[in-house]
């Protein structure tokens, strides 16, 4: 049965011809296409009806869900796939697999605070019923209100009286599961206002008392944290979740990185090494002998006058975009060269971003009038041009802006996301630019080391922060003695990497991906096996996935059903 499926796929695109020099999607597609796509549909279809993200009724549904996906894997003969179809599979039933067990996990933390919880879980019936529009019992409705109103008159006065006992994941959870009740109950009234008399002569009054009710029980929970599972602010105003050694183990797990963190830490270590060496070796060429401090410094002095960061980083672009179409690197789209653009970041995110951002638009970190004369000096001096040499191509082409369009027109039914394929990618590109000499001279080398540094610096204080060994303050101490960062910009980077949403491997992402990408254009192109160009135009092609995935695509790695990631893409010995 599925092998009719994937047939009656492949003779439907096969009469598709694209008009943008891209392969048919014929041979884009994989014997797992249909069954991966369709898990998607159904996950929006889902994810729109179960609007309550933390209730029981959403947890139950979405493990079905997977439940039945995994079955249906379990279908395909794995030995008689192609090697992408092989790919597809363990991917696809890894992904599977750990959403499910995040919603075991998420179902354990509601057990343990679902007590607090259980007043507004009595308006879920309501909500079950709007969904279909049915007419609703008036006056039980507003009894049902009612009775939410007392009971949580009920636990405040348990609270009162209640010593701090949740963890901040407790905490989190339970304030958001509570933040989804209100909009349930929001849903409701809302559908039901000015369209049903009597429901507003019923209910009303109550559902004004209970808003606000519930928004000030859920605000009470900010102090119900237990300062023994709290994470103490050292300073530096930083306050995240560190995760510890096993969590770590199960991420890279997941991420396939075979490298404990110790290891990783180790191999930051010999690329930092590599760095010290080549930043004296500037430093010297600038005359400035082994302070390297000073030529960083004078280096930082090089910023553009405001109000011409803009046209700076344009003209920067300009230069490297020539440089890969000269050494005939990768093939450029010519629409995405024409329809990346530019923004200005605020402020308020340049205390979390203060280097720019990328993608197919540019947002550019430079300071603002309301900044203070500090903060003005250190946003040009830490966004010097070049510094930004490194990041322009990072951030546009060959980096972040051409992989998001290439995952658009490639394979696009793959969503295999890891910040290990997404940034290791775009800093593989600082490696690749740095070897074809990209930097015209020791001031440009000086600000590409200062980024291949800050790579090295994050696997280094990423790690230590979530194995508990270091503190936010430490870590932006760190940052400013071992990179030269300016104290603002150390600040903003460590505040992005552990409050702004980012995984607990974001950061040292970039340079582990940067070497697996290194290892296997070794493999691959250092070889004679194929050219830089046919490479990274291959990479392209594939879609986004961990990197080891991808190694057995191009060289053909023998896969099989029960496969554990092995991959030693850097030598510790």
């Amino acid at each position: 049965m599925q092998v009719l499926r994937v047939l009656l796929i492949l003779s439907i695109y096969l009469c598709i011809t694209p008009t943008n020099g891209q392969p048919p999607i014929s041979q884009q597609v994989s014997e797992l296409y249909e069954i991966i796509t369709q898990k998607r549909a159904d996950d929006g279809s889902l994810n729109r009806f179960y609007i309550n993200r933390h209730s029981p009724e959403r947890i139950e549904r979405f493990q079905r869900h997977y439940e039945s996906y995994l079955t249906e894997l379990e279908s395909y003969d794995f030995d008689a796939l192609s090697q992408a179809g092989k790919v597809d599979y363990l991917l696809f039933k890894r992904d599977l697999q750990n959403q499910h067990d995040q919603l075991t996990e998420q179902m354990m933390i509601y057990e343990q605070v679902k007590s607090w919880l259980q007043p507004g879980e009595k308006s879920y019936p309501v909500e079950i019923q709007r969904r279909r529009g049915e007419q609703l019992d008036h006056p039980a409705v507003a009894a049902t209100l009612h009775e939410i109103i007392q009971d949580i008159h009920t636990k405040n006065e348990r609270l009162e009286e209640q010593d701090p006992f949740l963890t901040m994941v407790e905490k989190r959870y339970l304030q958001r599961a509570l933040g989804d009740q209100i909009k349930t109950l929001q849903h409701v009234y809302e559908f039901y206002d000015g369209y049903d008399p009597l429901f507003n002569w019923w209910v009303d009054r109550p559902y004004a008392e209970l808003i606000p009710l519930m928004e000030g029980y859920r605000d009470r929970f900010d102090d119900m944290v237990d300062p023994a599972s709290q994470i103490e602010d050292d300073g530096s105003g930083i306050l995240g979740s560190p995760i510890g050694r096993e969590a770590l183990i199960d991420l890279l797990s997941y991420e396939m990185i075979p490298y404990t963190p110790e290891e990783l830490m180790q191999i930051a270590e010999r690329e930092f090494a590599w760095c010290d060496q080549e930043l004296l070796k500037a430093s010297q060429e600038m005359g400035y002998d082994d302070d390297w401090r000073a030529a960083q410094e004078y280096v930082k002095q090089q910023y553009v006058p405001v109000g011409q960061q803009p046209e700076a980083m344009h003209e920067l672009y300009v230069q490297s975009i020539d440089f890969l179409k000269k050494n005939e690197l990768l093939t450029i789209p010519p629409l995405a060269e024409e329809t990346w653009r530019m923004t200005m970041l605020s402020p308020e995110r340049q205390r979390i971003a203060p280097f720019f951002l990328g993608g197919e638009v540019l947002q550019i970190a430079y300071p603002t009038d309301d900044m203070t004369h500090e903060e003005k000096l250190m946003s040009m001096r830490g966004n010097n041009p070049h510094f930004n040499r490194a990041t322009v191509h990072h951030e546009l082409i060959a980096g972040h802006h051409l992989q998001q369009f290439m995952n658009r027109r490639n394979k696009e039914y793959r969503n295999f996301r890891t910040p290990f394929w997404t940034e290791g990618w775009a800093l593989y590109w600082e490696m690749v630019l740095w070897d074809e000499d990209f930097p015209r001279g020791p001031e440009d080398r000086i600000g590409m080391l200062f980024w291949r540094m800050h790579r090295c610096a994050r696997i280094i204080f990423s790690l230590k922060y979530h194995l508990r060994e270091w503190t936010p303050q430490e870590c932006i101490d760190f940052l400013v003695d071992r990179v030269g960062h300016e104290r603002s910009t150390a600040e903003g980077e460590v505040r992005r990497s552990f409050t702004a949403g980012y995984g607990p491997l974001y950061q040292l992402a970039y340079m582990t991906g940067g070497l697996q990408f290194r290892a296997l254009k070794e493999e691959l192109v250092d070889s004679g096996k194929m050219s830089y160009r046919e490479f990274h135009d291959a990479v392209m092609r594939e879609n986004a996935m961990p990197i080891e995935m991808l190694r057995a695509l191009l060289t053909d790695q023998k896969l099989s059903e029960d496969f554990q990631s092995s991959w030693r893409f850097y030598n510790l010995d």
